[in-house]
């Protein structure tokens, strides 16, 4: 009875001695492979700790937000930086030399995400924005260059005073009880308002609409870098799905519903935007999902990118009395009681310095994601081939040139800053499309508004108070609205002195 035992025994230690040694094996594998990745790339960065390098930087990137997690990775390793996003090997850059060289070069004009999450918001190989379909990509941007520059940019102004007019007349549909206005609805009701007029010209809800917008956008940054895994949890990615499915089918209709109308036309004086694309397949040049997600790429980019600008605009603006007011006074001096046209913008340039600073200082969007499309050779290190590169524009502003990069002062502004120390739209073959309509839609905004009201925000509310994340791009946090609401004061009701100096709550 006692040599089974002893065999048993006998084979279990072999068994658990060939255990240790592929074990070790392994182990020694490992750290080979660990050794070789730590030559083979000279760029700082966290260690590759067997494999698990790659695992807790990504980690950090799902938990805390992606504009976040580059801050944290530039500071802690300083301006290039090498991380691991879904396994990828990806550089985060805040060197104005090395931003500006990937900007220029054609060689990063592709973006990287997670392929089943652009699936999920109709983005992958569709619309501009995260289109990595180079020409596919290259053929739409010629319909959103054309809705964007030239003719379209001179009816912005008057289209930007009628919305803009138009929701300040109906303010105390926004006014809550105690005299506050919930003023990141207001300016989201305006930009869609204005977007309309601009690109679609159809009726619609515009309350309803945007919140379908704030819904997909909830989705788009959630799903942006996740792993395929997550979107094989029906129980967790169902309400996200579901988002992005309400907002595609909205922009269906609204495609449709134009569509009805341009049919019901007996002669077509102008096209805009819908109506360029809608002629476009039906001469076989897009698809119909094609059509939708351009216009749903167009219709969302404001709300939740030009708004939020705007909102943080107008804190800062009560953070900096001196700037209020000189700001008042160049429209006062420029416009007198008029409203403002186009003809007038290229005087307003302290408003221009203000905006310009207020982007440099608090950007809503302060990082750019590319990918490299071929071998190359950045700040004199190796970059392979679909190697990611996050562009951290934000933390470049605060970093280089500017006299005061740490404060908000618009003598940062007070001489020519070259390009490759600014770049709130990007630059190069794949900058924002619509930078120079946005510029013209901020000032157009913020002079109708200033014209007529001062604003006074909560007390304690500034920049640096208001609770934020910074994902895809930089929101304030709105699980408590009314610490986001401010007073709207009619100028009329104000004196000179008044003017100048923010009116403090009690």
């Amino acid at each position: 009875m006692e040599l089974p035992n002893q065999a048993n025994v006998k084979a279990g230690l072999e068994g658990a001695g060939l255990g240790i040694i592929a074990s070790l094996m392994l182990f020694l594998l490992l750290t080979l492979l660990a050794y070789k990745r730590r030559d083979k790339s000279a760029v700082p960065g966290p260690s590759w700790l067997l494999g698990l390098g790659p695992i807790l930087s990504y980690c950090r990137f799902l938990w805390t937000g992606i504009g976040t997690a580059c801050n944290y990775y530039n500071d802690r390793y300083g301006d290039m930086t090498r991380v691991w996003i879904q396994g990828e090997e990806t550089l985060i850059l805040s060197k104005a030399s090395a931003v500006y060289y990937v900007l220029k070069s054609s060689n990063y004009i592709a973006r990287f995400a997670s392929k089943s999450g652009l699936s999920c918001i109709g983005m992958d190989e569709q619309g501009i924005i995260f289109n990595s379909n180079i020409l596919r990509w290259k053929k739409v941007r010629t319909y959103f260059a054309k809705a964007l520059t030239g003719p379209a940019v001179q009816r912005t102004v008057g289209v930007c005073v009628k919305a803009t007019n138009k929701h300040l007349d109906v303010l105390c549909d926004l006014t809550d009880s105690s005299g506050h206005v919930d003023v990141l609805n207001l300016l989201r009701c305006i930009v869609v308002d204005i977007s309309n007029r601009l690109f679609l010209r159809i009726p619609l809800s515009e309350k309803e609409l945007l919140l379908k917008i704030h819904k997909y956008f909830d989705t788009w940054q959630t799903v942006l870098i996740q792993p395929d895994i997550f979107f094989r949890l029906d129980w967790i990615c169902r309400k996200h799905q579901q988002s992005a499915k309400e907002l595609q089918e909205e922009m269906g209709r609204l495609v449709e519903q134009k569509r009805k109308m341009i049919n019901a036309m007996e002669k077509l004086d102008e096209t805009d935007f819908a109506t360029e694309l809608i002629f476009a397949q039906d001469h076989g040049e897009l698809s119909l999902d094609d059509v939708r997600q351009c216009v749903l790429e167009m219709v969302i980019a404001a709300p939740d990118t030009l708004s939020i600008s705007l909102f943080f605009m107008l804190v800062l603006l009560k953070q900096n009395p001196a700037v209020e007011q000189r700001v008042v006074q160049e429209m006062q001096s420029v416009l007198g009681v008029r409203e403002v046209d186009t003809a007038d913008l290229h005087k307003l340039t302290v408003m221009e310095n203000f905006i310009k600073e207020c982007l440099r200082f608090h950007p809503v969007v302060d990082f750019i994601m590319r990918r490299a499309l071929e071998d190359d050779c950045i700040e004199g290190y190796r970059v392979a081939k679909g190697t990611n590169v996050i562009l951290n524009t934000g933390r470049m502003h605060k970093k280089e040139f500017f006299l005061k990069p740490n404060e908000f002062n618009l003598e940062n502004f007070d001489v020519n800053v070259p390009s490759r120390f600014f770049q709130p739209f990007g630059s190069g073959p794949r900058a924002c499309v619509g930078k120079h309509i946005a510029m013209v839609m901020m000032k157009a905004i913020l002079v109708t508004l200033l014209s007529r009201y001062t604003v006074c925000p909560r007390p304690g509310c500034t920049v640096s108070t208001i609770p934020q994340t910074n994902n895809l791009s930089q929101q304030p946090v709105e699980e408590n609205p009314q610490s986001l609401t401010m007073r709207f004061i009619p100028r009329t009701s104000l004196s000179q002195h008044d003017t100048a100096h923010p009116v403090q709550e009690q």
